[in-house]
C-alpha cells in the first residue's frame, strides 16, 4: 500500500500553507486583481525586435515626410563653392546634404568607438581566461 500524498490525481500542484502562491508558478495570479503578476505590473507583453523595427519604420517615414515638406518649401537656389567648383542647388537639398554629411561623420566616429570597445573587451576576456 502506498503512503498518502498531499496531491490528489489531476488536482495540480499543492501550494504551501498560508495560501501564498510561489512566483515561479506560471499560473500564479495576483490576489487583488485576479491577473497574472506580470500583467498586473504592466509587463504582460514583451518588446520584440519586430515591434521595434515597425516603430522605427513608422518614425523614419514621418521624418522623411517632414524632410520632403522642408525641401519643397525651400526651393530657392543657392550657390555653393567647394574649392574650385561652383554648384547651384536648392537650399533644402543643400541642407539635406549637410545633415547627411553630419550623420555619416557621426556614424563613422561611433563605429570606430564600437571597434575600440570590442577590442578592449576581447583583450580583457583573454586576460581573465
Amino acid at each position: 500500500m502506498l503512503p498518502p500524498t498531499d496531491e490528489t490525481p489531476n488536482s495540480g500542484p499543492r501550494h504551501p500553507p498560508g495560501g501564498e502562491v510561489p512566483s515561479s508558478d506560471p499560473r500564479a495570479h495576483d490576489a487583488g486583481s485576479g491577473m497574472p503578476p506580470d500583467v498586473a505590473r504592466g509587463k504582460g507583453i514583451k518588446h520584440t525586435r519586430t515591434g521595434a523595427t515597425w516603430t522605427g519604420l513608422v518614425i523614419g517615414i514621418l521624418v522623411l515626410v517632414l524632410l520632403l515638406v522642408f525641401i519643397l518649401q525651400n526651393l530657392d537656389s543657392v550657390v555653393l563653392e567647394l574649392f574650385v567648383w561652383e554648384f547651384t542647388v536648392p537650399l533644402g537639398v543643400t541642407l539635406l546634404f549637410a545633415a547627411i554629411a553630419g550623420a555619416v561623420i557621426m556614424a563613422l566616429v561611433g563605429g570606430v568607438r564600437i571597434l575600440q570597445i570590442r577590442r578592449a573587451a576581447n583583450r580583457q576576456r583573454k586576460l581573465t581566461t
